[in-house]
């Protein structure tokens, strides 16, 4: 598993490359219905990777991340789906849902699984 600090930095250099790329390629993501969808799932991957980012920040400064960082990046992505196309924001927000329920799910059980194993290492202590 990477570090906080590596993976805040990753996740922002992969944002700006994302970010880039779908502003280079705006017009061709504009350009049919089906390209559409994908500028939106492209746009909800740059909610993913700012989710990220914020999210390793405020673990490094000693916060929890919570429903705030939630919506400041969900806002980011779908200002830019805007610039993208209008139906751009319809899928990114949709895709960003999904997402962002399998991200919940995954630490849900990243978090009861370190949760068993330091409950079953203080037993071992204890005896």
């Amino acid at each position: 598993m990477a570090s906080t600090g590596r993976s805040m930095l990753l996740s922002l250099l992969l944002f700006a490359v994302t970010l880039s790329l779908l502003e280079m390629y705006r017009a061709k993501f504009a350009s049919t219905e089906l390209m559409t969808i994908a500028g939106g799932f492209v746009c909800s991957l740059l909610f993913l990777l700012l989710l990220t980012f914020i999210g390793n920040y405020q673990e490094a400064s000693g916060d929890r991340t919570g429903w705030g960082a939630v919506v400041v990046a969900q806002l980011v992505a779908l200002v830019v789906a805007g610039t993208v196309h209008r139906v751009c924001i319809t899928t990114c927000f949709l895709f960003s849902a999904g997402l962002l329920y399998e991200v919940d799910k995954l630490s849900s059980m990243i978090l009861a699984r370190s949760e068993s194993k330091a409950r079953s290492e203080s037993k071992v202590r204890r005896h």
